[in-house]
């Protein structure tokens, strides 16, 4: 357990390091012309409609309503005396009328700072605390109102990443505790094009650089939360060339969209095998500034099918009542690219053993299947805001030779509106499991072996999440949060203290997300 004196140093970090949170929100989209983020898509995803992919609902949303006063959040009744700013879903509203002009040639600019401050206060390899933040701007074009082009739609982003990375400097996990850790970088994030087609626009193709983790495998109950298995899952993190293509990369390729019939769609995509050209090492480094369009790493094929049925309404009739929101994804991916044998060379000899080639052996290709289930519990027939729901995802491969990871999941509960006067915050608790493959753990096996070094094999990693999202403003959200992480990285040695496993570890944070 924590020590009255390790809370009192957390507790003494958060105050120091709080006013540079909020002086980093606000100041560095204003003094870095490139200093973008994504983090509207992580924590903006919840008004996501069944069907549509994070980015196009927020953009939706905003060209919409960017120079409204939206509805207020928790601090509706101490904000209200201050000045008409801090009601608008924008910090910056039409920036002198910016955006006002460019909405009339069809242009949307949406800019967000997601700032975070985490520290361990037990476990670990090291305690302490880090700030680390991310600047994500995404500008769209609509070319019906830009050119009379109907169904077409631009987008080009970039991200500006900064802090430190506590789960590499402190943790040793698997399951990292935030989707916007990464290397420190200004870079390109996403660069497509996105065509709809037929009546009703019931197909429509995407073509250029993307980030899967905006529309593939996901879960936008799950999105609300810190942890990045909630986004982007650990099987494929692990066990794709450069971590896949998911923020802060992304991959050449294109992408079709069939809604079938009202409740179905279908979509299949061709991307790059990996976003990086360089075959080992951090894919992050080697395409450091995100224009390394890659084209000669295999291909990635990946396809989802999505059932769903819409939205929360007042009931009308006894059969409404019995038929709450939901979305249910069944998918498949795959990639050409060589994977190397976790456990043996060549000649199936273990590659700790001094027998060993010391090259691994390659095997062609590696695949997964997933399940994404979101799922309304309940709903209040008095405030549809107040919804209870239930979130789960699985993902496995029976390639267990030449995967570091052969299961995930990940679950969880969401409660929105849970006070009656805080209709856009949300409570949540989540857990996410990583199960290491055999050939990994094997090869743990013989390193001891042959070594007499100490080198337990790993086996599973479990995480649990509680948080709390509060809306504070139209254009601010402040998020409490707690993580539990049981058995680091399946029991790996501990690299201050060889001998000993990294032991299980508590994190404390206070995130913040500003809409510019």
């Amino acid at each position: 357990m924590p020590s009255l004196a390790s809370l009192s140093n957390i507790l003494s970090l958060l105050k120091r390091h709080l006013p540079r949170i909020a002086i980093t929100g606000l100041a560095l989209p204003l003094i870095v012309l490139p200093a973008y983020a994504r983090a509207p898509l992580v924590n903006l995803g919840n008004a996501t409609a069944a069907g549509e992919d994070s980015s196009t609902a927020i953009f939706d949303n905003l060209s919409h309503n960017i120079f409204d006063t939206p509805p207020l959040g928790s601090l509706y009744s101490l904000l209200s005396p201050f000045p008409s700013w801090s009601n608008h879903l924008t910090l910056l509203g039409a920036m002198g009328g910016l955006r006002t002009q460019m909405a009339k040639i069809g242009l949307v600019l949406a800019v967000q700072e997601t700032s975070e401050l985490f520290g361990n206060i037990s476990g670990g390899f090291r305690r302490g605390a880090a700030y680390d933040g991310m600047t994500t701007a995404v500008l769209q074009l609509n070319t019906q109102r830009a050119f009379g082009w109907s169904g077409g739609t631009f987008q080009v982003s970039m991200e500006q990443i900064h802090g430190r990375n506590l789960s590499a400097d402190n943790l040793g996990v698997y399951q990292t505790i935030s989707g916007i850790e990464a290397d420190r970088s200004t870079r390109l994030w996403e660069l497509w094009f996105d065509q709809k087609f037929l009546p009703h626009h019931t197909l429509d193709i995407k073509i250029g650089q993307q980030s899967l983790d905006q529309e593939w495998m996901i879960s936008n109950n799950a999105l609300l939360f810190a942890n990045t298995m909630f986004g982007w899952p650990m099987l494929p993190s692990a066990d794709l060339p450069g971590g896949g293509p998911a923020s802060p990369l992304a991959s050449l390729g294109g992408r079709a969209r069939y809604h079938v019939v009202k409740p179905l769609y279908i979509q299949a995509g061709i991307f790059s095998g990996s976003p990086a050209y360089a075959r080992t090492g951090d894919a992050q480094k080697s395409n450091r500034s995100g224009t390394s369009f890659v084209l000669n790493r295999g291909i990635f094929a990946i396809a989802e099918l999505q059932y769903a049925r819409g939205e929360l309404k007042h009931i009308a009739s006894p059969e409404e009542a019995t038929t709450l929101p939901y979305v249910y994804r069944l998918g498949g991916w795959y990639d050409s690219e060589p994977f190397a044998d976790q456990y043996g060379d060549e000649h199936g000899i273990a590659l700790s053993s001094p027998q060993s080639t010391g090259r691994a052996r390659l095997h062609r290709g590696a695949f997964s299947l997933y399940a994404v289930m979101d799922q309304t519990l309940w709903h209040s027939h008095h405030n549809l805001s107040r919804a209870l729901a239930l979130f789960a995802r699985v993902m496995g491969t029976p390639q267990s030779d030449r995967v570091p990871i052969d299961f995930s999941m990940n679950a969880g509960l969401t409660l929105k509106a849970p006070l009656p006067a805080h209709p856009y915050d949300v409570l949540g608790l989540g857990m996410g499991y990583t199960h290491t493959s055999h050939s990994l753990a094997q090869y743990d096996r013989a390193v001891q072996t042959h070594t007499n070094r100490y080198s337990p094999a790993q086996g599973s990693e479990t995480f649990m999440e509680l948080m709390y999202l509060g809306q504070m403003t139209g254009w601010l959200q402040l998020q409490p949060d707690f993580q539990y992480i049981f058995n680091p990285s399946g029991g790996i040695p501990n690299p201050l203290h060889p001998t000993r496993r990294i032991k299980n570890i508590a994190v404390f944070g206070l995130r913040a997300n500003i809409t510019l």
